[in-house]
């Protein structure tokens, strides 16, 4: 895991001006886009286009970005739809349409994206969130979460709490964790990730009917 420095103040600097700030941002996110590149199996030439016509959409989308936390979760929703666009647009997914399914275009073997990456800007919004809400719902979640959770009886003496209180709190407290911006932002971005992945897997079923239709009528 990487140190993981404060997202919101990258890309409020940045929004400024700051070319330390922009640079900081491309020097830190550059891995995760090639990454993604790979996964679709790329040349070094596409994916040096894709690559800069993502920076160029950062620059363009920066200050219109309303939760700067969503940062990773744009870049990468972003970068799979360059890819796909990028594959889509060769003569050489032209050629495999016709022989194989879509699905080829993402190389099952390859690493997935930096997912120490991800992993650490999950973490970073989930601590974000947790430094929002009161100590004593840090403190429950914090009981509830380690292994091996804490047993009711421990966290109701422990906290002065009622063990029938306990699944409640808990309740409110994740409710909490969920409007904090950054969670907020997060669930977002991984929303509009899974969606984005939903639409590739319907053209990729209505690209095997395709390709089985020609087989059949020959054309």
């Amino acid at each position: 895991m990487r140190d993981d420095p404060s997202v919101v103040a990258l890309v409020t600097r940045a929004r400024t001006g700051d070319k330390d700030a922009w640079d900081e941002i491309v020097e830190r996110y550059a891995p995760l886009v090639w990454s993604i590149c790979r996964t679709f199996r790329l040349s070094r030439a596409d994916a040096d286009d894709v690559g800069q016509t993502v920076w160029l959409s950062l620059v363009e989308q920066l200050p219109r970005l309303r939760e700067p936390a969503a940062l990773p979760g744009w870049l990468v929703t972003a970068t799979r739809r360059e890819c796909l666009r990028c594959a889509h647009s060769t003569e050489r997914q032209q050629r495999l349409s016709l022989q194989v399914d879509q699905e080829a275009l993402v190389d099952e073997r390859a690493p997935a994206p930096d997912q120490d990456l991800l992993d650490a800007e999950r973490n970073a919004a989930l601590m974000a969130g947790l430094r929002q809400l009161s100590a004593r719902c840090r403190e429950l979640l914090g009981m509830l979460i380690r292994q091996p959770p804490a047993a009711y009886a421990e966290i109701s003496e422990k906290l002065s709490m009622p063990v029938g209180a306990i699944g409640p709190t808990r309740a409110r407290c994740l409710a909490k964790l969920r409007r904090s911006p950054a969670v907020a932002a997060l669930i977002r971005s991984e929303q509009e990730t899974r969606e984005e992945g939903e639409r590739h897997g319907h053209a990729v079923v209505e690209g095997r009917r395709k390709v089985a239709r020609r087989a059949q009528t020959g054309r």
